[in-house]
């Protein structure tokens, strides 16, 4: 039996994961699931699947998951500081799945790495932000790693790592939200519910904002150059609505390879559980009618100004991944919460860009968590000052 752990397994990547799983619970023995807050879903979880441990993070969801659980098999932690506990670095498990949002996933991810023969990371801020720091574990303890954001799934797949650098340019993908067509004079008058509304994928609010500027497609080009050991003049985003292809690679050989799948991530989490595995996956028939109209189209930094920020970045690993992401999360919480406009997410982030005080951050390369968790707290609070 595989021997997995999945953290943040009540979220929509981990519960995909699951539902996976569920069809082949044989096959599976569950070390570890973990959540923050969610702990009658956690709970139902690992008894149906018979994880011998949990993690849930909030005190006081803790407390009632221990007393619910206290005749049963299952051990109850209550932060990551217990991985030690429950893994053997000697006996490595199979494969890991790291699903927590936010900058709280990025501990567990560096701590897991020692422990799984495989990590597929579905979390931005970690790539992000530590991605120096997942590369040298990695390295150290001779980890597998898989991206599982359908882009970079997609991209890894078409690669051929044998060959390394063997490609001359990148495209991802990006749908362009809610606001594709609509006129620019119309941008000041958004709403919360207007950029709730994705026309092809259904997410958390979160998400569904950071597509709506396009914040998440610059997220996903810094991804992929640091992923692939890329410059970001190899990597670019085209528009594409019915969001069917995900990524083009243009190799130097004067080939190009596209991959497509439905709007569907079960794809790409499914195939990193299962990959070098004969297993099948059900879907439906190619879309030959999409396929015949791609409509890909450059991005316009106009209606996106957001995709001016990348070239506010270096090319090595800095701190000031760490400002852009924090700062995001910060404005995209004040928007939906009624305290800014749309427009002025895009607006306070150049202005960061382009802040004497952050810019000094681009030639400070992180060192560990508590460096990259404490600046990611300053940015945040330091918004609040901000004139918008």
């Amino acid at each position: 039996m595989k021997k997995i752990a999945i953290f943040g397994s009540t979220g929509s990547i981990g519960t995909s994961l699951l539902n996976i799983i569920k069809k082949d619970k044989n096959s599976f023995k569950i070390e570890l699931l973990t959540a923050d807050k969610n702990y009658k879903k956690l709970i139902k979880q690992a008894k149906f699947f018979k994880a011998r441990n949990i993690i849930i993070t909030d005190n006081k969801s803790f407390l009632i998951t221990k007393k619910i659980l206290k005749n049963t098999k299952i051990k109850v932690f209550n932060n990551f500081d217990t991985l030690s506990k429950i893994f053997d670095i000697n006996k490595k498990i199979d494969y890991s799945m790291c699903a927590i949002s936010g900058f709280k996933g990025l501990k567990p991810t560096l701590d897991i790495i020692k422990f799984t023969k495989t990590i597929a990371i579905a979390n931005k801020e970690s790539i992000i932000c530590g991605w120096n720091l997942i590369k040298k574990n990695l390295n150290k303890y001779k980890t597998n790693f898989i991206p599982v954001d359908s882009e970079h799934f997609s991209i890894w797949t078409l690669l051929d790592n044998s060959k390394k650098n063997n490609f001359e340019k990148i495209y991802i993908t990006a749908s362009g939200g809610p606001f594709r067509k609509i006129p620019l004079d119309k941008f000041k008058d958004i709403s919360i519910k207007d950029a709730l509304k994705h026309p092809n994928w259904s997410m958390g609010k979160k998400i569904t904002i950071d597509s709506a500027t396009m914040m998440n497609k610059v997220f996903e080009i810094i991804e992929a150059k640091k992923i692939f050991d890329l410059n970001y003049k190899q990597l670019e985003i085209l528009i594409h609505p019915k969001s069917y292809l995900h990524a083009i690679v243009k190799f130097d050989n004067g080939l190009s390879k596209l991959l497509v799948h439905d709007t569907n991530m079960t794809i790409p989490i499914f195939n990193s559980i299962y990959f070098k595995t004969d297993k099948k996956l059900k879907s439906k028939k190619i879309k030959i009618e999409t396929l015949n109209n791609l409509d890909l189209k450059k991005v316009s930094n106009i209606r996106f100004p957001v995709i001016k920020i990348l070239n506010k970045f270096n090319e090595t690993d800095s701190l000031f991944e760490t400002i852009i992401v924090s700062a995001n999360d910060k404005l995209v919480n004040l928007f939906l919460n009624n305290k800014i406009k749309f427009i002025d997410i895009s607006n306070i982030l150049l202005k960061i860009c382009n802040n004497a005080e952050f810019n000094k951050f681009r030639s400070i390369k992180p060192k560990n968590i508590d460096e990259i968790n404490n600046l990611a707290d300053y940015v945040s609070l330091k918004i609040d000052t901000m004139s918008v």
